[in-house]
C-alpha cells in the first residue's frame, strides 16, 4: 500500500513537547485563516448539515459533493477529502472510489470515517474497498478501529462489540489494531473514545484527553471530526505540521470546544451544547481564543 513520501508525515520529538505542541496549534490556526482549506464531502445524511457548520465555524470551505459525474474531477479542486459510510447506497460507492482515486493522484490528503464497519458486510466491503486508495488518516471509533482491522485480515482477536454505530469497546482494547491498521494503509489512525489514541506507520502515537460526556448525546459529532481532520491535513501540511500532529490537534479541538460549551449546562442540555459547542469551535481557532486553545492542546495531548 506504498503511496508518495510525505516530508511533514513523522512527528519529531521535539514537536510533541508541550511548547511545540502550543507552536503547532497556532500555526494551523493560522495557516487555516490564511487559506482557507475546501472540504469535499462525501458523507452521510446524518452528518451533513452538523459537519458543514462545524467546517464553517473553523474557517473552512465545505463541499457536499457526491455525484459520482463530478466528485473524482472536484477531488483533484479540493484541498482535502473526507469521505464517510455511515449512509451509503450502492450509487455511493463508485462516486467514493472515484474521488479517493482522484485525490491520491493529486497528492490531496483524504480521510476515511468507517460507520459500522463490521456490522453488515455492505459496510465492511466498502471500507475495504475505500482502504486501497490510500487514505492519509482513518478516524473511527474504538469498536470501528477493531472491526475494520478485522475485516483487513490484520487482527485476529474477539470481534467488536458495537451496538450499531456506536462503540462498545475501549479505546485501549482498540490500540494493537489501530498499530496494526496505521502500518498496513501507511496512514494516521484515531480511535476515538475515553481518550482519543492515535498512531501512524512509524510507531509514534499521541493520546488526547478532555472532552464532555454532551457530546455523545448530539448525533454525527464524530463525523463532524472526521471533516475537521481532512481540513487540518490539508492547512497542517501548508504549515509544515505532521499528519500526526495535525490530526491531535483536530481531536483536542474537539474536546476544547466540548468542554468550553458544556459549562454550566445540566447534563440533558444537548441542544444547548450542540449550538454552543459550534460557537466554541470558532472561537478557539479565532484569533482572539487561539491562545486558550494552543495552552489547551499543550496540556491535553501527550505521547505515551
Amino acid at each position: 500500500m506504498a503511496r508518495s513520501a510525505n516530508p511533514t508525515t513523522n512527528p519529531s520529538a521535539e514537536e510533541t513537547s508541550a511548547e511545540e505542541i502550543s507552536t503547532a496549534a497556532t500555526r494551523l490556526s493560522q495557516a487555516m485563516a490564511e487559506t482557507p482549506p475546501l472540504v469535499q464531502n462525501i458523507t452521510n445524511w446524518v452528518a451533513m448539515d452538523l459537519s458543514a457548520n462545524v467546517l464553517l465555524a473553523i474557517g473552512a470551505s465545505p463541499a457536499m459533493v457526491a455525484a459520482a459525474a463530478e466528485s473524482a474531477e472536484f477531488a483533484q479542486l479540493a484541498s482535502s477529502l473526507v469521505i464517510n459510510i455511515g449512509t451509503f447506497e450502492e450509487s455511493w460507492l463508485p462516486a467514493a472510489q472515484a474521488a479517493a482515486a482522484a485525490a491520491k493522484q493529486a497528492s490531496v490528503p483524504w480521510v476515511l470515517d468507517p460507520v459500522a464497519v463490521g456490522v453488515t458486510a455492505f459496510r465492511s466491503d466498502n471500507a475495504c474497498r475505500l482502504c486501497g486508495y490510500a487514505p492519509a488518516a482513518i478516524r473511527g471509533n474504538a469498536s470501528e478501529i477493531l472491526a475494520l482491522a478485522r475485516v483487513l485480515g490484520l487482527d485476529a482477536s474477539d470481534s467488536s462489540h458495537a451496538h450499531g454505530v456506536d462503540a462498545g469497546d475501549s479505546v485501549a482494547k482498540a490500540q494493537p489494531a489501530a498499530r496494526a491498521l496505521a502500518h498496513h494503509l501507511e496512514a494516521v489512525v484515531c480511535a476515538t473514545g475515553e481518550q482519543d489514541f492515535l498512531c501512524d506507520t512509524t510507531g509514534a502515537s499521541l493520546v488526547v484527553s478532555g472532552g464532555a460526556p454532551l457530546t455523545a448525546r448530539v448525533t454525527a459529532t464524530g463525523c463532524a471530526l472526521s471533516a475537521v481532520v481532512a481540513a487540518f491535513l490539508a492547512s497542517g501540511r501548508r504549515a509544515g505540521i505532521s499528519d500526526l500532529m495535525a490530526t491531535g490537534l483536530a481531536a483536542a479541538l474537539f474536546s476544547y470546544s466540548a468542554e468550553q460549551a458544556a459549562r454550566a449546562l445540566p447534563a440533558t442540555a444537548s441542544g444547548s451544547f450542540r449550538v454552543g459547542f459550534v460557537d466554541a469551535l470558532g472561537l478557539a481557532v479565532s484569533p482572539q481564543g487561539q491562545a486558550d486553545f494552543a495552552a489547551f492542546a499543550a496540556n491535553k495531548i501527550s505521547a505515551p
